[in-house]
């Protein structure tokens, strides 16, 4: 499967981004696929996951009620919304899909991965 990331952008703080992660080569309810980011200087760090069966796990509280993960079964497409954007959200935002997940949160548990979508929030 391959994956397409979109919809990154620059935003002042407390604007709305939306976020795509499209698929192709495979069907995206057959993989368990998540959001990560990374931030300049700093590691890989997991944001939100959807899995084959539909459910879905956001991070910790700083994205929790603001982060939502969703898909359109139909367009193949799993999508990120995130709300009340802070400057510390200001990252590179990656989709990633594998049909094994030992542990969600790990990036190493990712077998395809989409190129990144860059995200600013401005203060």
């Amino acid at each position: 499967v391959q994956l397409q990331a979109s919809g990154g952008g620059l935003v002042q703080v407390g604007g709305s981004l939306r976020l795509s992660c499209a698929a192709t080569g495979g069907t995206l309810t057959s993989y368990d696929v998540a959001w990560f980011r990374q931030a300049p200087g700093k590691g890989r760090e997991f944001v939100a996951q959807i899995n084959s069966s539909g459910g879905s796990t956001t991070s910790d509280d700083s994205m929790k009620g603001r982060f939502t993960i969703s898909r359109d079964i139909a367009k193949n497409t799993v999508y990120l919304q995130m709300n009340s954007l802070k400057p510390e959200d200001t990252a590179v935002y990656s989709c990633a899909a594998s049909s094994v997940i030992p542990f969600f949160s790990n990036p190493r548990s990712y077998k395809y991965w989409g190129q990144g979508t860059e995200v600013t929030v401005s203060s």
